[in-house]
């Protein structure tokens, strides 16, 4: 067997959880040159992250592979709030997020089931995972990074992928660290992961036969001293329940399973018949001091890691790989200059930030043993529960509400200077495209992941022109109803689905045949 091989390529994914497997997907169905490698031998079997989000599906559906997640996942119509068994109000966000997106509903599929689909994508594309390759050095040159991978035994003591070498060599244009929390990549390129450790176990259970939950619904149940989770399978009783136990209530530091059943009967009422998975762990609160160092890049939990509050982990995850991919493709296929990469850490690390602020705070509030919170969950959650319920989702909206759950509020700032109040309001440039909701969608033109002219109600043939000179993609729509894109405006919309720039019809005409507006020109010019 030789001792090493070197491969090349012009980017490489370490790591083949969800957001390198996303990664992977898109950069082969852009048609850059990739390799995706990871340590483990297939795809996780077990899981914690369970919740696609309406924006992840949305990413899914640009690789034709909603279909697939949507005959395989459980569907949540709602959440439902309760103090201990006594259910104090529903919250509808399948309702609130209808006319928002296509994918309205809880989509509740767990990691591992993710990582397959993404594997077969994958597969349909002609593009394969290079298992059992752990990744031990990175070299950097001027203009290429190479990575060097060990070969990992599988369980029966064999090399990771056949007779192959032992040391592999990868060299790369660009790299991407998608390895997950203790990140080799992050480590090899000596950045920092900034934040804190919290400070209780947390446990998930896959219960079978479970008792005293609502059906079909995210149950969120509090009582004055726990909190619990609990997402429907899709089989009648099959839930997957997570909580929270107190370093007082463990026995020798570790947290029996027995304990956990003991608990949540106690407290919620809640009892299951077994469990396929139970396990246990610290949540961690961090984000990467920067997303990049050279030709490497961080995306998923190599770059944050939070608390599971909301479901957002995963799904933030996924959108990193979709916009760095979309940009090295741009750079690499479309031959934008070097700087639209940028973009990416400019992008993706505010968001980040402000996620694990949020879930930090939210997690604080619902597991904080002080005597404030206490009062707050015994006392305030009880008797306000009910009026908050019903009267929070009109002071806020249900839609801003699904907005944020479903990350499809999202904004990047697409130039240097900052917008306007009326700006900030009323654009939808630096936002995911409106989802018009009409026959045809526009979202439909959003699956050849291409730069695209819109326009919504504007003269065709200056959408046709502009797109023309361009060398982009022309797509008319009638007239938004919901008006949030305007008939006297014209849209550039990247491949990643968001508005980068918008120019008004009258500009359009003033700029003649043989040029285009200003501000579009900018964003393809990276």
């Amino acid at each position: 067997m030789a001792e090493s091989e070197t491969l090349r390529t012009d980017v490489l994914v370490v790591g083949a959880g969800p957001s390198g497997l996303m990664a992977a997907n898109v950069l082969a169905k852009l048609g850059v040159d990739a390799i995706i490698a990871d340590g483990k031998h297939g795809p996780t079997r077990e899981s914690r992250a369970l919740v696609v989000q309406a924006r992840s599906m949305e990413l899914y559906d640009q690789l034709d592979l909603a279909d697939r997640v949507v005959a395989e996942r459980a569907e949540a119509v709602g959440a439902v709030l309760a103090f201990r068994h006594r259910v104090l109000g529903r919250v509808p966000l399948r309702e609130f997020g209808r006319g928002t997106t296509p994918f309205p509903e809880i989509t509740v599929l767990e990691q591992s089931r993710n990582e397959r689909i993404l594997v077969d994508g994958l597969t349909a594309r002609g593009r394969a995972v290079q298992w059992g390759l752990r990744l031990v050095a990175i070299e950097r040159g001027t203009a290429s990074v190479t990575a060097v991978f060990e070969r990992v035994p599988d369980d029966a003591g064999s090399p990771g992928a056949g007779d192959g070498p032992a040391t592999v060599r990868i060299e790369a244009r660009y790299l991407i660290g998608a390895d997950g929390a203790h990140s080799a990549v992050r480590e090899l390129s000596g950045i920092r992961f900034e934040g804190v450790t919290n400070e209780h176990t947390f446990f998930v259970a896959d219960a079978l036969g479970a008792t005293g939950l609502v059906d079909g619904h995210v149950n969120i149940r509090m009582a004055p001293d726990d909190l619990l989770l609990s997402f429907p399978m899709g089989e009648p009783g099959h839930a997957r329940i997570l909580g929270v136990v107190r370093d007082a209530d463990l026995e020798g530091g570790q947290l029996p399973e027995r304990l956990v059943r003991s608990r949540i009967a106690r407290g919620f009422t809640v009892g299951y018949r077994s469990s396929t998975w139970f396990a246990t762990y610290r949540l961690h609160h961090r984000v990467a001091e920067r997303f990049r160092e050279g030709r490497c890049f961080l995306i998923g939990d190599a770059a944050h890691i939070h608390s599971p509050v909301g479901g957002q982990g995963m799904n933030t995850g996924l959108q990193d790989a979709h916009n760095l991919a979309c940009a090295l493709a741009d750079v690499l296929v479309s031959r934008m200059p070097h700087r639209r990469l940028d973009r990416y850490e400019a992008e993706r690390r505010p968001v980040a930030r402000r996620l694990v602020a949020t879930t930090d705070r939210l997690f604080g509030l619902v597991t904080a043993d002080s005597v404030l919170t206490r009062f707050i969950r015994g006392r305030a959650v009880p008797a306000l529960g009910p009026a908050a319920v019903r009267v929070l989702p009109r002071v806020i909206g249900g839609r801003r509400l699904f907005g944020f759950l479903s990350q499809t509020r999202i904004r990047y700032r697409m130039s240097p200077e900052p917008p306007t109040r009326s700006q900030a309001r009323d654009d939808v440039v630096g936002k995911r495209l409106p989802y018009t909701g009409a026959d045809p969608s526009n979202f439909d033109a959003l699956r050849s992941m291409r730069w695209q002219v819109h326009g919504y109600g504007a003269p065709a043939d200056l959408v046709h022109r502009v797109a023309e000179r361009l060398g982009t993609e022309a797509h008319v729509f009638p007239p938004d109803a919901g008006g949030r894109l305007r008939s006297d405006r014209l849209y550039l919309v990247r491949p990643d689905g968001f508005v980068a720039a918008e120019a008004s019809v009258a500009a359009g005409r003033r700029a003649g045949r043989d040029a285009v507006p200003a501000r579009f020109r900018e964003q393809l010019d990276g």
